[in-house]
């Protein structure tokens, strides 16, 4: 699939844009609590961002972390710091629920899947 195609659908751009500001891997449940989208919907974008190259993953154990692809080409690049220009206020409560979601890791590790109840305490303690 053609890059800008991948990045045309809302969602993705902002997954894309999400992992860019925290550097770091994520995994389709993090994503899912983030965006607020169902599994199949977070995990079809993610599949379409890795088929156009965008991001990369790898498993490990039950989990698959993607994280956006170091590409050595001028056009993604630029098309990245492109990205990267949207203002994080465009973001503000994904960047919320982000840092939330982020901090409930254990050793830099997703380690709780969808629908967990400590993630929905602390979403609704954080309404």
């Amino acid at each position: 699939m053609d890059i800008m195609k991948a990045l045309s659908e809302p969602n993705r751009l902002r997954l894309v844009w999400l992992m860019s500001y925290i550097d770091q891997r994520i995994c389709v449940s993090e994503g899912m609590d983030v965006l607020g989208e169902s599994h199949y919907n977070v995990s079809r974008h993610l599949k379409i961002l890795l088929k156009a190259g965008i991001v990369s993953a790898s498993r490990e154990g039950k989990w698959v972390f993607y994280t956006l692809k170091t590409d050595d080409s001028e056009f993604y690049n630029q098309l990245l710091k492109t990205i990267q220009l949207i203002p994080s206020e465009e973001f503000k409560e994904e960047i919320k629920r982000c840092n939330l979601r982020l901090n409930m890791r254990k050793n830099g590790d997703c380690v709780i899947g969808q629908e967990n109840a400590e993630w929905l305490n602390i979403m609704d303690l954080n309404k």
